[in-house]
């Protein structure tokens, strides 16, 4: 069975949308929250409780921020710059409301965030009904107001200008990351977490390990682990020598592990000298690694073609533009040269022959969960003579 992966976040250049999209990543959330309620009772903080508050915690620690800041900062401003008449007098009566709720929900978040950090650290079952009923109902009325509203005077109101404008203050905001420290070589020595979140028993995993990743990848999507379909590809020349990336894996299902990118790229060279092929998903949040190892073939014609005309078009344009990992004079040059597809083929640019999919046919799969005091879990599944899988523990 195929596995639906992530829908892609729409870009800066739409900022409404990507307001939107913040939304509804709040209304995941608070739904996950309200299935906390009913949880706790019965279950306690078990691992599924704790990964839930974890993930919880992460965005309204982190997005939601962000999210406020771009209305306050940004979006509010903009729209009294050029709201008149019955819009302006909307705006100026709305305004300070969508103030106070953020302010109103920071006070709840607060007293929720305490309980929910005892939760992901399995120490406490506690979650306060009447707080966070008060949380999902006062957000979920606050965006309904907002998309009734702010939205769609921003939609009528700003010119393409100010919509860039926009995006890309959001999109500095979320790129504005401090400098770290510098540290010394034995101060990196020290750099260590211990692992605890969950344990890996033989009685956890199920017998075929593409239904066990499937498990373990739609825990990851629960958990809103960043980016959980990217993985880091390792290939290798017919020299010997390595080299890795990180991809993003498109479709997995029983015949293996999918990913597109150009045949005469650097990978695509090396795995035409040598098909075989190591990949690896690291999802920290949830303290987990999956190995995978095994022989690439590349996906038929229809298949690329078909993915290729599902991709957004700047990507597919892109993707003509480009030969993947050839020496270019100058980002001008590269810039010019989708310019020039892009004049070329408008709104219908074919697939390059040399695009496509690849599929990585594991015959070797290890899940690794992290444990205190590196005494991890690696449980490792080989793929026997007849097509079956032998399963078996490694030592840490």
């Amino acid at each position: 069975m195929n596995s639906p992966l992530l829908d892609a976040a729409p870009g800066f250049d739409r900022p409404i949308a990507v307001l939107k999209h913040c939304h509804d990543r709040i209304r995941k959330q608070l739904a996950t929250l309200d299935n906390l309620l009913a949880h706790l009772p019965t279950a306690g903080a078990d691992t599924q409780a704790q990964q839930a508050a974890a993930a919880v915690i992460k965005y309204f620690e982190q997005g939601a921020p962000l999210h406020h800041a771009d209305e306050e900062e940004n979006l509010i401003p903009m729209l009294r710059a050029v709201a008149q008449d019955e819009d302006a007098a909307t705006l100026q009566a709305l305004a300070p409301v969508i103030l106070q709720q953020h302010h109103d929900m920071d006070v709840t978040w607060t007293q929720l965030r305490e309980q929910l950090s005892a939760i992901a650290a399995g120490a406490d079952a506690t979650l306060s009904e009447s707080a966070t009923r008060q949380f999902i109902d006062a957000y979920t009325a606050h965006m309904v107001r907002e998309e009734g509203t702010l939205a769609p005077m921003a939609m009528r109101l700003f010119s393409p200008e100010q919509m860039t404008q926009l995006g890309a203050a959001m999109q500095a905001r979320r790129n504005a990351n401090p400098r770290p420290p510098k540290t010394t070589g034995s101060a990196v020595a020290d750099l260590r977490k211990d692992y605890g979140q969950a344990s890996l028993g033989d009685a956890d995993v199920l017998d075929d390990p593409i239904a066990q990743f499937t498990r373990w990848f739609d825990d990851a999507l629960r958990a809103e682990v960043n980016e959980p379909n990217a993985m880091n590809l390792a290939t290798v020349d017919a020299a010997g020598k390595p080299s890795s990336r990180i991809v993003l894996i498109k479709q997995f299902d029983a015949r293996g592990f999918t990913w597109f990118t150009n045949y005469t790229s650097r990978k695509g060279l090396e795995l035409a000298a040598n098909p075989h092929a190591a990949i690896l998903f690291f999802w920290s949040e949830l303290e987990r690694q999956v190995r995978i190892e095994g022989r690439v073939e590349r996906v038929d014609a229809e298949e690329s073609e078909s993915y290729f005309h599902t991709r957004p078009l700047k990507s597919r344009l892109a993707a003509l533009a480009s030969a993947q990992s050839v020496p270019i004079a100058s980002r001008a040059a590269l810039e010019e040269n989708y310019e020039a597809v892009a004049a070329q083929y408008g709104e219908q640019p074919p697939r390059p022959e040399q695009w496509g999919g690849y599929r990585l046919v594991p015959e070797y799969i290890e899940f690794w969960q992290g444990r205190r005091s590196r005494f991890h879990d690696r449980i490792v599944y080989e793929r026997q003579p007849d097509g079956s899988w032998a399963r078996h523990r490694l030592q840490p």
